[in-house]
C-alpha cells in the first residue's frame, strides 16, 4: 500500500513511510542547453530565460531557448532516425524495452538529485518530489518497457483461401508538450509509450521548469541509443491531449467522515493545489455538511506551509507570480460573491510565492471559484441534497477529468461512477493513479489516454494484411 499523488490508496494512509532521503540544498545546475541528436545544443537565436526558485524569488540558472530553427533540426534528426535501415528502426522490440529499463535504473541511480532539482525548481515538497513523481517516472518507464516486446495484432477469419492479419506499427515522429506542475513524471508518460512503440519524439517543456527535463536528457545520452527529439511533420496530426478539470468530490452521508476528509484534503491541496486532478468541488450531503466543514478546516489550518527542503512541509510556493497571482485574484472573487471564508484566503508573510491554504463554505455553483479551474490551494465546499440533484450539478461543467465519490453503499457508488461524466472515478480513495490504468478526460478536459494499454494504441497505426491463397489443392 502507498500513496500516489497525495492521495491515500485503498482507502487508509500508509502506517509505515519509508525512511527519508537526505535533500541536496545546493545543488549544481549541469544542464541547460538544448537536447537534440543525443547532443547539446545552444539556442540558434543565442537567446535564453531564466528560471527562478519560488520558494526565495532568486534567479536559479539561465536555461538556452529554443525557436524555429532549433525544432526545424530536431525534425531533421527524428526524421533521419525513423527512417528505415536506421539504428533506432533495426533496434527490435526486446532491446527497445532494454533500453527503458536502462534509463529507469539511471532515473533511480540519479533520484535524490532529481527531486532536488523539481524541488528547487518548481517548489513542490522534496518528500512529494521524491516518493510519489520520482517513483512514478520509474514505475511508468518499467511498465512501458515491458510492454515493447508484447504489442501484437490479430488474425481475422475472413473468407476460404484468404489469411488476414494485423500489424502494430509505430506511427513516426511525435510531438509532447509538458506541464510544469509535474514537469518529469508528465515528461515520462508521455515518453515511455512513445519509445516503446518504437517512435521518435520531442519533448518540449511548457513555460517554466525544464531544468528535470534537461536533466533526463543527460540520461538518455547515457543510455547511448538514438533517443531523438521531434515534432510532427504531417498537416493531418493525430492528437492526444490531457487538458484541465474542475472536479467533482461527492461525500454522502453515510461516508466514512474521517476518509472522506482526508482524501478530499489531499485531493485539493496537494502540489499546492496545482493539480489537473484537484478536487476543487467538494459536494457534501446536507446532513454532514457542517461537521465536514470544521473537520476539513482543521486539516487546512494545520497543514505545514515552508521551505520544501524541510521534511516536515506538506506545502511549497506556487509556481510563479503569474500564478500567485491568479490565485489570489480568484480568492477575494469568493469573498466577494458570497462564499463564506472558513481560514486562509491571503498570501503568507513570509518571503516567497506562498498562500496559505484557504477553506471556502457556502459556495454556490454559480460562483467563480465553482467554475474556475483555479490550480491553487483553495477548497470550495457545497452543500446537495440528493443523488439526482449532485449528478446534475457535478456534470454541469465543460470539464470531464475526474471525479470521487464516497460512500459505503455499493450500489449508490455505482450508479454515480456510471452517471458521472468523466474518464476516472475514484470510490473512497483520491488519485489513485497506476502506470497500468489508463487516464484522461471527457468534453474539454482532453482527447485520448495516457498509461495502461489504451496508451498504446495512441503511438501506433493498426495496418491490415491480406493475402489470397492459391485455389490448387496441396
Amino acid at each position: 500500500m502507498a500513496t500516489t499523488n497525495g492521495a491515500v490508496e485503498n482507502g487508509q494512509p500508509d502506517r509505515k513511510p519509508p525512511a527519508l532521503p537526505r535533500p541536496i540544498r545546493n545543488l549544481e545546475v549541469k544542464f541547460t542547453k538544448i537536447f537534440i541528436n543525443n547532443e547539446w545544443h545552444e539556442s540558434n537565436s543565442g537567446k535564453k530565460f531564466a528560471t527562478y526558485n519560488p520558494s526565495t524569488l532568486e534567479k536559479i540558472c539561465e536555461v538556452e531557448e529554443g525557436d524555429k530553427p532549433d525544432v526545424d533540426k530536431a525534425v531533421e534528426a527524428a526524421q533521419a532516425a525513423f527512417q528505415r535501415g536506421s539504428p533506432w528502426r533495426r533496434l527490435d522490440a526486446l532491446s527497445r524495452g532494454r533500453l527503458l529499463h536502462q534509463l529507469a535504473d539511471l532515473v533511480e541511480r540519479d533520484r535524490a538529485t532529481l527531486a532536488a532539482l523539481e524541488t528547487m525548481d518548481t517548489g513542490k515538497p522534496f518528500l512529494h518530489a521524491f516518493f510519489i513523481d520520482l517513483e512514478g517516472c520509474i514505475r511508468t518507464l518499467r511498465y512501458f518497457a515491458g510492454w515493447a516486446d508484447k504489442i501484437q495484432g490479430k488474425t481475422i477469419p475472413t473468407d476460404d483461401n484468404v489469411v488476414c492479419f494485423t500489424r502494430h506499427e509505430p506511427i513516426g515522429v511525435c510531438g509532447a508538450i509538458t506541464p510544469w506542475n509535474f514537469p518529469l513524471l508528465m515528461l515520462v508518460w508521455k515518453l515511455a509509450p512513445a519509445l516503446c512503440c518504437g517512435n521518435t519524439m520531442v519533448l518540449k517543456p511548457a513555460e517554466q521548469t525544464p531544468l528535470t527535463a534537461l536533466y533526463l536528457g543527460s540520461l538518455i545520452k547515457e543510455v547511448g541509443k538514438l533517443v531523438k527529439e521531434a515534432a510532427s511533420r504531417s498537416n493531418l496530426k493525430r492528437v492526444t491531449l490531457e487538458l484541465g478539470g474542475k472536479n467533482p468530490c461527492i461525500v454522502c452521508a453515510d461516508a466514512d467522515l474521517d476518509l472522506a476528509v482526508e482524501c478530499a484534503h489531499q485531493g485539493v491541496f496537494f502540489n499546492q493545489g496545482q493539480c489537473c486532478t484537484a478536487a476543487s468541488r467538494v459536494f457534501v450531503e446536507e446532513q454532514v455538511y457542517s461537521e465536514f466543514v470544521r473537520r476539513s478546516v482543521e486539516y487546512a489550518r494545520k497543514r505545514p506551509v515552508g521551505d520544501p527542503f524541510d521534511v516536515k512541509t506538506e506545502q511549497g510556493p506556487q509556481i510563479d507570480q503569474k500564478q500567485f497571482n491568479k490565485i489570489l485574484e480568484l480568492i477575494e472573487s469568493g469573498k466577494k460573491e458570497g462564499a463564506k471564508l472558513e481560514c486562509g484566503g491571503s498570501a503568507m508573510e513570509d518571503k516567497g510565492l506562498f498562500i496559505k491554504p484557504t477553506v471556502f463554505s457556502e459556495v454556490t455553483d454559480n460562483m467563480r471559484i465553482a467554475k474556475e479551474e483555479i490550480f491553487g490551494p483553495v477548497q470550495p465546499i457545497l452543500k446537495f441534497k440528493s443523488i439526482e440533484e449532485v449528478i446534475k450539478r457535478a456534470n454541469s461543467t465543460d470539464y470531464g477529468l475526474t471525479a470521487a465519490v464516497f460512500t459505503k453503499n455499493l450500489d449508490k457508488a455505482l450508479k454515480l461512477a456510471s452517471a458521472l461524466e468523466s474518464g476516472t472515478v475514484w470510490i473512497n480513495c483520491y488519485n489513485a493513479l497506476y502506470a497500468q490504468a489508463p487516464f484522461g478526460g471527457f468534453k474539454m478536459s482532453g482527447n485520448g489516454r495516457e498509461l495502461g494499454e489504451y496508451a498504446l494504441a495512441e503511438y501506433t497505426e493498426v495496418k491490415t494484411v491480406t493475402i489470397k491463397l492459391g485455389d490448387k489443392n496441396p
